[in-house]
């Protein structure tokens, strides 16, 4: 009843005491044409237009035009003719995480959508668009972070603070990875954005992969695919703030985002609609320059805190290079590619080990862990490269000794690499294993 009591007098205390009023005179495509409260508002502030059938359809100030403003909604244009009344919203766009909104789903304006009840406010705003800690006084990665798989964990190994991009084409298995990744975490907090995902994937993803342990440690930001490209934007610039709510309050904090390419998308939606010229495959200018600002929000912050980031890529095509793809990957500090081709053989995680890369890596192992994770990588790679030739039985045994070590590891390390989806394995655990597996001799005469 407290709690309660406490968010009503917020509320009160965040109002202001004069209103403002303007008036629809356009409704065109996705916008809203409106005059009356040009003086009043700027790009990104809210309001509010009052539709036939006297519901409030939130929008938000997108562009101008002439002597007009163009607002977009967060909900279907249904209702809202010429002559309806708009007026300014006077809360800013923020939300006010609290340590209670761990266990909860939230949607993209931070209310509660799991049925518990509403969301506790705390004291302090964090603003949905907002920068990053200046660079000169942000902390460096350090320490390793266990996500409980062991092909990510030895051969990509990621540091607290770190970005880290999942690369993969439809169906290749991306969300099922996040998903073992969501669960088997050793961070203190997970924020997990799903951001224009399938509708029906959302309780599957809470009960069956999350859990009750997990889920008790995690916020679930949700925008499914269905809803308006302004809100799918917004879910992940929510999920950002929320992420950095915990890292305030020095936690590591393990932030997962499926997709950046929706958000991507979303964006695009947007800027095509206000007229900008589309720039590389229809996607807009402001999509890069969008895309910088939302994940460089990740990462080690002031203090003792971290947010290390994991984001999934929809490659178009399988095309590796696509212009989000290529934008992304420049961004952060390593990236995972899973192939087709390795999922269609049946092995999962898809991960190609060889095309994937963690940057931060050689400063978290130590030399011994370095040195095995190095040697493996140079076994797979003197497979592949000869793999052709061996699957044709045109290789001699014998003709080149690292060849023949190659074809004698390779096997044990691609069942190495393989993990069932509810199958955990630690850090070290990982390291043991792959140590045991180079461990065995190789005999030329067998």
């Amino acid at each position: 009843m407290a709690d309660f009591t406490a968010n009503i007098l917020q509320e009160l205390n965040k109002m202001d005491t004069a209103s403002y009023y303007g008036k629809v005179t356009g409704v065109q495509g996705l916008f809203i044409e409106v005059s009356g409260i040009l003086s009043q508002l700027s790009i990104g502030d809210r309001c509010n237009v009052i539709n036939n059938n006297n519901q409030k359809v939130p929008c938000e100030v997108v562009s101008f035009r002439e002597d007009k403003l163009l607002l977009m909604p967060y909900a279907s244009l249904e209702g809202i003719g010429l002559g309806c009344v708009v007026e300014v919203e006077d809360a800013r766009p923020v939300i006010y995480p609290h340590p209670s909104w761990l266990g909860r789903i939230i949607n993209a304006f931070g209310e509660a959508i799991d049925g518990k009840g509403p969301l506790i406010k705390g004291n302090k705003p964090y603003f949905i668009k907002s920068s990053p800690p200046p660079a000169q006084f942000r902390d460096r990665v350090k320490g390793k972070v266990d996500l409980g798989v062991k092909a990510v964990n030895t051969f990509l190994t990621i540091c607290k603070g770190q970005r880290m991009g999942i690369f993969a084409g439809s169906g290749v298995g991306k969300s099922t990875l996040m998903s073992m990744m969501a669960r088997n975490t050793d961070s203190d907090v997970s924020v997990i954005g799903l951001v224009g995902e399938r509708g029906r994937e959302a309780k599957e993803f809470v009960e069956d992969v999350l859990g009750e342990e997990g889920l008790a440690k995690s916020v679930l930001v949700l925008a499914t695919s269905d809803e308006s490209p302004l809100l799918r934007r917004q879910a992940a610039y929510v999920t950002m703030a929320v992420a950095e709510y915990f890292r305030d309050e020095n936690k590591d904090v393990l932030c997962m985002m499926d997709s950046i390419t929706r958000f991507a998308m979303a964006q695009r939606e947007i800027a095509l609609s206000i007229g900008e010229p589309p720039a590389s495959k229809g996607y807009t200018p402001s999509v890069f320059s969008e895309l910088p600002k939302l994940l460089e929000r990740a990462g080690p912050g002031a203090g003792t805190g971290t947010i290390t980031g994991l984001f999934t890529v929809l490659v178009d095509g399988d095309d590796h290079n696509e212009p989000v793809a290529d934008a992304v990957r420049s961004i952060l500090d390593g990236h995972i590619v899973l192939d087709r081709s390795i999922a269609e053989r049946n092995r999962y995680p898809a991960i190609n080990i060889l095309r994937s890369i963690s940057r931060t890596m050689p400063d978290c192992d130590t030399e011994e862990e370095y040195a095995l994770v190095a040697k493996a990588r140079q076994y797979i790679s003197s497979y592949e490269d000869m793999a052709e030739l061996i699957r044709l039985g045109a290789y001699k045994k014998g003709s080149n000794r690292e060849v023949d070590e190659a074809i004698f590891y390779y096997p044990k390390i691609e069942e190495f690499l393989s993990q069932g989806k509810k199958e955990k394995v630690s850090l070290a655990e990982g390291y043991e294993l792959l140590g045991n597996i180079l461990a065995q001799p190789y005999n030329p005469g067998a």
